[in-house]
C-alpha cells in the first residue's frame, strides 16, 4: 500500500492544470474544463480504501490480459500494476490531456507494459475487444445506465470462463444502480459479489448463479 501512497502523492503534488475533453457523464463537482491535476486526484481519484480492495482482488486472482475503461490520471491502472506487475494492461481514456499525464505517472514510476488508447469509447473499446480476451476488467467509464450497459455487451465477446470484472461505482446513482441489476440478470453472469464500491461478476459455467452481498 505504500507504493500506492507513494505514487498518489506524486500526483497530489502535480500543481499543473490541463483542460480535460470530457465524455462521461460529467463533474458533479468541477464547474470548468481546466483542471488542476492535484485536484482531480483529491476529488476523482481512487481513494485509498477502494485502491486497497482493487490491490487484494486483483492480487488474488493474479490476471495477466487486463483491460481498464477509464485511466483518468492513471490511479486505478496503478494500483492494478503494483498488485500484479506482470500483468499486461491495455486503459482507455477519452481526454488526450488526462491520458498523457497518465502516462508520465507510469514512466515516472516504471510501470511497463501498460497501453494507454485515447479516444471516445465508442470507437476504441470495439476496436480492444476484437480478438482479444481478458482475464479481467475494470469498468471505471462514463457513470450512466446506458454507457455502462454498452461496455458491458460489448465485453462480453472476451469472456473466458474465468474472467473477473469489477464495475466502480455501482452505487454512484440511481442509473448505476439500475445497471447493475440488469448485469447481475444476465445469463452468462453466474456469480456477483457486491461489495458496496465495487460489483464483481464472474462468469464460471459450472457454479449456480448467486448473487453475494458483502461489507469491506
Amino acid at each position: 500500500m505504500y507504493s500506492f501512497k507513494k505514487t498518489k502523492k506524486q500526483l497530489l503534488d502535480n500543481k499543473k492544470v490541463i483542460k480535460v475533453t470530457d465524455f462521461g457523464s460529467g463533474s458533479k463537482i468541477f464547474k470548468s474544463n481546466e483542471r488542476k491535476i492535484s485536484k482531480i486526484t483529491k476529488i476523482a481519484g481512487i481513494s485509498n480504501r477502494k485502491a486497497q480492495l482493487l490491490i487484494n482482488i486483483v492480487g488474488y486472482f493474479k490476471p495477466t490480459y487486463i483491460l481498464e475503461i477509464g485511466t483518468s490520471v492513471g490511479l486505478g491502472t496503478s494500483a492494478i500494476k503494483i498488485a500484479n506487475k506482470n500483468a499486461s494492461i491495455k486503459t482507455l481514456e477519452g481526454c488526450t490531456e488526462t491520458s498523457k499525464i497518465a502516462n508520465d505517472l507510469f514512466n515516472k514510476n516504471k510501470f511497463s507494459n501498460i497501453n494507454v488508447i485515447s479516444g471516445d469509447f465508442k470507437t476504441t473499446l470495439p476496436d480492444v475487444v476484437k480478438n482479444n480476451q481478458f482475464d479481467f476488467i475494470y469498468f471505471d467509464g462514463n457513470h450512466t445506465k446506458k454507457s455502462t450497459l454498452h461496455y458491458f455487451k460489448t465485453c462480453l465477446e472476451t469472456v473466458k470462463n474465468d474472467s473477473v470484472w469489477i464495475f466502480d461505482d455501482i452505487y454512484w446513482s440511481t442509473e448505476m444502480k439500475e445497471a447493475w441489476a440488469e448485469i447481475k440478470k444476465h445469463s452468462r453472469v453466474t456469480v456477483t459479489i457486491d461489495v458496496f464500491h465495487f460489483g464483481i461478476v464472474f462468469f464460471r459455467k459450472e457454479q449456480a448463479k448467486e448473487h453475494f452481498k458483502i461489507r469491506v
